[in-house]
């Protein structure tokens, strides 16, 4: 078990014995940007650690409430334990009702779920605006002891040159409500049949393109065919690849799939074997080099 995982048990431990919550036997379903547990009681942990989860998750969790009033099929929070989110150590905590999954979802499925979000109206929630797809990732790249100095110029100097091209883009139709990371992993089948979105984290107002470009990146990237980004186009009702903005979009997207590798990789093995591969590829000019979400041996080709 690497530091990230260790680390996230000993909160996990601490924060459910604070709650009188039963954590024995509790099951770790990933750790990345957060790391997630299942517990017996069919509860699901998400402890984040991002610098703004303490004043975003309020926000998460209040539109994800929202989400419930409207019969939107999305994850909902675990309202019997009180007072979320909690904050423990600079970690904070949110609590989640269990979804068991059966089946993999497709991109048409996903497509049809994304159009039925964008159609809603803006929830009343006071939702950051979706402005700077390359903030934090600035602030990251700044702050980071695992980039060489030659890596952190080149991404500064990429990130400054992206952010003036997103400027001067020019979004189809008015700001929506944005799931925030629309990809295929994030949409969950139920054993019902039907599917939910979960992985709230990014939700906020602004143009649609942030969450369709997820996918149409899934193929340069991470596996998807051509026949999974058809079958996504043909279910929203529109495609991306026709917008003006679509490779700049995607080369915004590329740089900042590089962000949650900096941020972990000083503790997490697979974090320090990615971040090259996708910086390598990135200073090369590669646009279809293959890049990985977890150990590349367990993921199919």
């Amino acid at each position: 078990m690497g530091p990230l995982a260790e680390g996230a048990f000993r909160v996990l431990r601490e924060v459910c014995e604070d709650l009188g919550i039963d954590h024995r036997d509790a099951e770790l379903l990933r750790v990345r940007s957060n790391a997630v547990f299942k517990l017996r009681s069919r509860i699901v942990v998400r402890i984040a650690t991002a610098p703004n989860a303490r004043t975003r998750l309020p926000l998460v969790l209040a539109v994800a409430r929202w989400l419930a009033q409207q019969g939107f099929p999305a994850v909902r929070p675990a309202d019997e334990i009180s007072d979320q989110p909690v904050t423990h150590e600079g970690r904070v905590v949110t609590f989640w009702h269990y979804v068991p999954a059966s089946g993999q979802p497709t991109t048409t499925e996903l497509g049809e779920i994304l159009r039925s979000l964008h159609l809603l109206p803006v929830p009343p929630v006071a939702l950051k605006r979706f402005a700077d797809p390359l903030a934090e990732l600035r602030g990251t790249v700044d702050g980071s002891a695992v980039l060489t100095p030659c890596q952190r110029a080149w991404l500064r100097d990429r990130i400054a040159e992206l952010s003036e091209r997103w400027a001067e883009l020019d979004m189809d139709g008015s700001p929506v409500l944005l799931h925030g990371d629309a990809w295929i992993d994030n949409l969950l089948r139920c054993t019902d049949g039907h599917v939910v979105l979960c992985d709230w984290d990014g939700v906020a107002v602004g143009p649609r393109e942030w969450d369709l470009v997820h996918t149409y990146h899934g193929q340069r990237r991470f596996g998807l065919s051509a026949a999974d980004v058809d079958a996504f186009a043909d279910a929203y009702g529109s495609d991306l690849r026709s917008w003006p903005g679509y490779s700049t979009l995607m080369e915004i997207r590329d740089v900042y799939a590089v962000g949650i590798h900096i941020r972990n990789a000083g503790a997490d093995p697979f974090s320090r074997n990615e971040l090259p591969r996708r910086l390598d590829s990135l200073t090369r000019g590669e646009q279809h080099t293959r890049w990985y979400m977890s150990e590349p041996a367990t993921v199919s080709p």
